[in-house]
C-alpha cells in the first residue's frame, strides 16, 4: 500500500515517541538508531483497553489493522497532550497475520495456540505490519505486507512449540525471530516487518513527518 499523509510542515525532531509495548519493535528502532520514548496505551482491565482491538463484523484484515493504528496514534497523541509532555511525532504499529483472509490475533490460551499453528501448517500466510505516525495536524500511514510459508508441522512439532512462552504475545501464534524460525521454509517481504516492524518503510515515514536521520 502507497504511503499516505495529509501534508504540513514543522520543524525538524530528532526523537519520537513508540506508542507499543512491543519489545521487538523496541529493539529494531535501536538497530537503525532511531530515538524514541515509550508513550503508552492502556490495554488491561479495570477501564479497559485504550483502543479496542475486536474485529468488526465483516471487516477486511487491511482495514481492521490500519484502524487499529490508527487509532493508536492518534489517542497516544492526545495522551502526550494531556501530559504536557514534549511534542514529538508518535509511532504507532499493529501486526496481523492473516490466511484465508482470517485474521488469527494472539493466542488466548494454549489450546488456542495449538489450534493457529495447525492452520499455518504447510501453507503460505501473510503478515500485515500497519505503520502510523500522528505529529500536529499531520497523519502518516502505510501497511507492509510479507508472505510466510510454514512447512508440514508434526503434532509432536507443535505441541512441543506451544508447551514454550513464544506464542502467546504474537499474532499468529509464533514468532519469527524464535524457536518458529525452524519452522518457515520461505519469506517473501520485509523479514523486519514480520517481526513487527518493517524497518524500511518505518524510516521513510518518520521522515516524511520531519524526523532526521542520518
Amino acid at each position: 500500500m502507497p504511503l499516505t499523509q495529509n501534508k504540513i510542515q514543522h520543524k525538524a525532531q530528532h526523537k519520537i515517541y513508540l506508542a507499543s509495548k512491543s519489545p521487538r519493535r523496541r529493539e529494531l528502532l535501536r538497530q537503525v538508531g532511531i530515538d524514541f520514548e515509550l508513550l503508552l496505551l492502556r490495554d488491561a482491565m479495570p477501564r479497559g483497553p485504550d483502543v479496542s482491538e475486536i474485529v468488526f463484523p465483516d471487516e477486511l484484515p487491511e482495514a481492521y489493522v490500519s484502524r487499529v493504528t490508527q487509532e493508536k496514534a492518534s489517542t497516544a497523541w492526545t495522551f502526550m497532550l494531556a501530559r504536557r509532555l514534549p511534542l514529538h511525532p508518535v509511532l504507532a504499529a499493529d501486526t496481523t497475520v492473516v490466511i484465508d483472509q482470517k485474521i488469527l490475533g494472539k493466542p488466548a490460551d494454549h489450546d488456542e495456540a495449538i489450534q493457529m499453528l495447525r492452520q499455518l501448517s504447510g501453507k503460505t500466510h501473510q503478515v500485515l505490519t500497519s505503520l502510523a505516525v500522528h505529529y500536529h495536524e499531520s497523519n502518516f500511514h502505510c501497511i507492509q505486507t510479507s508472505d510466510v510459508t510454514f512447512a508440514c508441522l508434526t503434532e509432536e512439532q507443535i505441541r512441543a512449540y506451544c508447551a514454550t512462552q513464544e506464542p502467546y504475545d504474537k499474532a499468529g501464534g509464533y514468532g519469527i525471530q524464535g524457536l518458529a524460525a525452524r519452522f518457515i521454509s520461505h519469506i517473501s517481504g520485509s523479514y523486519s516487518g514480520i517481526m513487527g516492524l518493517p524497518l524500511f518503510e518505518t524510516t521513510v515515514l518518520l521522515r516524511q513527518a520531519g524526523i532526521e536521520l542520518s
